[in-house]
């Protein structure tokens, strides 16, 4: 295709002029039929000479003030903001610098020197070397400042001595997938369990699970059968000093935990670093139009289609996890990390609501928290928290985790578990922790303690993430399920070695982790059998035996102080956290806190027997269900499956560039200086 009608089909949009294929046209800026073309002079944005003259002067000035604001190249402004394709730009400046733009069409695996490993280093890097014969010819893919670079004619001469040649980073990523799949695969699955077993959940031979299985049943009985009535009554003086030191420990962060904002230290534009955004998806086409980097696993063919009608470009990519081991989120999370260029990583679920300022709350708070500063945790909030009573205990829960529990251990510098989204890491650091454990269904949770015992920090940030919550007693009873089961999982593998676990943690560390994971599981375990203690103790106390007067003398302190002492400072935990979101009209729930107990214990035994049968089991938490949303107003919101089937997904509206516009919308910025 010749120079001109490429930058033409650019302009325009012709189906099938721009790689890869999409169902339909992106937005598109159509040429006026008249315009004063930009005079050709000296620019302090030389990338943009090679297409300058087939653009409105008003479009050139307007890109030129922003990418010059913000310390990125203007073609990335136009780019980003839909006026011109990647490729039709690039077309044009290979032709500009006497070179051409590499498609790699029938470029074969055995053409690239690199390892598998180099290869997909070299998705980061934006550089890849291709033989040619006796020479290596080098292929880059221009971001930050390159462009600029290798346009500018006052520049030192090319550093490829045997020539180079232009694409795309989507691509060059799509060549590195395609011939690095399996590598992909093996990485993200056991990455972390070559690298650090000791952390790794992944599992042992069906065997030996089958025997620690009988093992754990027969002595649940043997120690029931055998041991005498009074030690039975320690056993369980034991347990209520557990669940003591559980409630203790709440009301003990809430006295450390404040609603004070820190005070923000502005960063412009200029000196904002590459943020990497990623979004795991499975069948979650209902919200696939609000977000703007995915990772799918390769049968959730319903999302694909739903990204391919959103024909999404530049700053989103989408990637599609290797079909290579456990079918869970945290294999997906290592095949994007492992393409990540960003110097931050953020995590966010399909369905989340950031505040718009998240991420550069996030980027001050690591400014202030020193280089040790691994992750931070956003505030975590139930969006559709009106739908029923299970949804506003939900959003009561999270008040009183997000928003007092987790500030009052990061005051303490105590390790918690992270929340699973709304997680902000250093990616370096990230990546040398080894990511998530693909093995463990609360990978959030795991990698939080794994953090600590590293030497790194994690810390709660002062901004909100607003997400739906299974409104469904079956989705929530699954996501429950999930959570404890993780929590089994987590606190198996950081207890292989008790000793080197207090050394990591510190003594106060190592009691939290027993209460965050060993009480809180218990609890869930134990209150079923503590309500039907507490109700015996009463029909014992009503009979006229010395028998009935015993058991009421021994059990009413154990039973009384564990129940009263859980509810109490769960409740003042959740309107702490109520009262600083605002949401003092959901408190009337926390009437509800015994139902909900017992059915967060159907759960926690649901949990306890697919630890034994199903460990890997992920089971998947629909979203896009909700009936009602806080953030959208207080209308009700019509997202049914067969609505969104149906319904056409259009692609996100034409952006009006202008000095103050971003890149991309406030929801979610992506915006880079270079690296």
């Amino acid at each position: 295709m010749a120079l001109g009608s490429v930058v033409e089909a650019g302009f325009h949009r012709r189906e099938g002029d721009i790689w890869p294929k999409r169902s339909a046209a992106r937005a598109t800026l159509a040429r006026p039929e008249r315009y004063v073309a930009a005079k050709a002079r000296p620019s302090a944005c030389p990338e943009l000479d090679c297409v300058r003259h087939r653009l409105p002067r008003s479009l050139v000035a307007a890109a030129e003030r922003r990418a010059l604001s913000i310390g990125v190249g203007t073609e990335r402004v136009l780019i980003c903001a839909d006026a011109i394709t990647e490729e039709a730009y690039l077309t044009a400046l290979a032709h500009s610098l006497g070179t051409s733009y590499e498609q790699f069409d029938g470029v074969s695996r055995a053409d690239c020197p690199l390892d598998d490993n180099q290869l997909i280093g070299a998705v980061a890097a934006g550089l890849l070397p291709l033989r040619e014969g006796n020479r290596v010819v080098w292929i880059v893919a221009p971001r930050g400042l390159t462009a600029r670079r290798l346009a500018d004619p006052h520049q030192p001469k090319s550093p490829f001595p045997d020539g180079f040649r232009l694409t795309s980073a989507d691509r060059l990523r799509y060549f590195v997938e395609r011939h690095s799949r399996i590598t992909l695969g093996k990485r993200a699955t056991e990455a972390l369990r070559r690298s650090r077993p000791l952390y790794s959940n992944a599992p042992r031979a069906p065997m030996q699970r089958g025997i620690r299985a009988i093992t754990f049943v027969l002595f649940a009985f043997a120690t029931l059968a055998v041991l005498p009535l009074v030690r039975i009554e320690a056993l369980s003086a034991l347990l209520c000093m557990m669940f003591l030191a559980a409630s203790i420990l709440r009301l003990w962060t809430a006295c450390f935990s404040d609603d004070e904002t820190p005070r923000q230290v502005r960063i412009t534009d200029s000196e904002l670093p590459v943020y990497t955004i990623i979004c795991a998806l499975y069948r979650e086409a209902a919200v696939t139009g609000d977000l703007v980097a995915a990772i799918l696993e390769v049968d959730g063919r319903e999302t694909q289609a739903a990204l391919r009608h959103l024909n999404l470009g530049p700053p989103f990519e989408i990637i599609i996890a290797p079909p290579i081991g456990p079918r869970t989120k945290p294999k997906a999370l290592n095949v994007a990390l492992q393409l990540a260029r960003g110097a931050f990583t953020v995590v966010y679920d399909a369905e989340d609501k950031p505040e718009s300022d998240q991420l550069r709350r996030a980027l001050a708070a690591f400014g202030r928290g020193g280089r040790r500063l691994a992750c931070l945790q956003a505030s975590l909030t139930i969006d559709n928290s009106g739908d029923n009573w299970l949804t506003r205990m939900f959003a009561t829960n999270y008040a009183g985790q997000f928003d007092t529990f987790l500030p009052g251990l990061t005051t303490l510098q105590l390790p918690f578990p992270l929340g699973g989204s709304s997680n902000h890491f250093r990616t370096a650091l990230l990546r040398k922790a080894g990511g998530w454990d693909p093995y463990n269904v609360t990978e959030d949770a795991n990698l939080g303690i794994r953090l600590h015992r590293l030497g790194y920090r994690s810390e709660s940030l002062a901004s909100a993430t607003h997400e739906e919550a299974p409104a469904r007693f079956v989705s929530w009873l699954h996501q429950r399920t999930r959570r404890y089961k993780g929590w089994m999982q987590t606190w198996l593998v950081h207890m292989r070695r008790p000793g080197r676990l207090w050394r990591e943690l510190g003594p106060a560390g190592w009691v939290v982790f027993q209460i965050l994971f060993a009480a809180n599981v218990l609890a869930a375990l134990i209150h079923p059998l503590f309500m039907a203690g507490f109700g015996f103790m009463f029909y014992f106390y009503a009979l006229p035996t010395q028998w009935g007067a015993d058991v009421m003398a021994h059990a009413a302190p154990i039973f009384t102080t564990s129940l009263l002492s859980g509810y109490a400072s769960t409740m003042v935990l959740d309107v702490i956290g109520l009262k600083r979101r605002g949401l003092l009209g959901h408190a009337w729930v926390l009437a509800l806190t015994p139902l909900h107990w017992l059915l967060l214990s159907l759960a926690a035994w649901r949990a306890l027997f697919q630890l034994i049968y199903a460990p890997q089991r992920w089971e998947k938490t629909e979203h896009g269900l909700a009936r009602t949303s806080r953030v959208a107003g207080s209308h009700r919101v019509q997202r049914s499956r067969q609505e969104i089937s149906v319904a056409p997904l259009r692609a996100p509206p034409r952006a009006q560039i202008a000095a103050a516009t971003p890149i991309a919308p406030l929801k979610f910025m992506q915006t880079a200086t270079p690296a």
